[in-house]
């Protein structure tokens, strides 16, 4: 390892910030990554954050200055986890077009497109979760279907609801998958690259190659 660098720590809570919970970690991490060669660690910010406030960077006043840091001494940022840093896309482009650049140590061989695609897959993560259970209420409400009712209508009914979800995930990855195919990738490399970007399956678990064909058809 080259350069110099600055490290970005960031804890969500002011609590987490005392605790020190995930904090050591991200620590431990950055003292992995530099283990060894020709290296300076000219500056270390901890942001602790409440999540409050609608700019990403005003709320992050550490990160601000980092940023600054880093132009002025021409280091790169580094930080433990991309989902440390932010989970919103827009806010991990707007840092890739300040010219500043950064070392997600968990993916630390990733180019900025593959960045931007983790971000904005994370950022749908975090917005599925609450979608699908408002749209499961709603539906279940629309149908004024009651708990633990059964019979023939209400499993075509639940077979069909499965059928839009799995086609609306197939959708959400169409441009992830056109851009595997532009690159060449077969699809043992195709299914590599999804479980190393962290990128889930419907139900949260690692790609097969059966799992990706599935999705493949439903995109076809």
């Amino acid at each position: 390892m080259q350069g110099k660098f600055i490290a970005y720590y960031r804890v969500s809570t002011a609590k987490q910030g005392q605790s020190g919970l995930g904090l050591e970690a991200q620590q431990e991490a950055v003292r992995q990554y530099l283990n060894g060669g020709s290296w300076e660690l000219v500056g270390e910010y901890i942001e602790v954050e409440t999540g409050k406030g609608s700019d990403a960077l005003d709320k992050r006043p550490q990160l601000k200055a980092a940023l600054a840091q880093c132009k002025k001494a021409k280091a790169k940022l580094l930080i433990a986890k991309l989902d440390r840093l932010a989970r919103n896309v827009h806010f991990v482009s707007g840092l890739m077009e300040s010219k500043v650049k950064f070392v997600a140590i968990d993916i630390p061989e990733a180019n900025d497109l593959t960045i931007h695609i983790m971000a904005a897959f994370a950022e749908h993560e975090a917005k599925r979760i609450s979608e699908r259970t408002k749209a499961a209420l709603a539906a279940s409400k629309a149908r004024g279907t009651k708990l633990g009712s059964a019979g023939p209508a209400n499993l075509k009914r639940n077979l069909d609801e499965r059928k839009e979800q799995a086609t609306a995930f197939a959708e959400k990855l169409r441009s992830i998958l056109e851009g595997f195919k532009v690159a060449g990738l077969t699809q043992v490399q195709q299914v590599e690259n999804l479980n190393e970007l962290g990128i889930t399956t419907p139900r949260g678990g690692q790609w097969s190659r059966m799992q990706l064909q599935r999705v493949i058809q439903r995109l076809a």
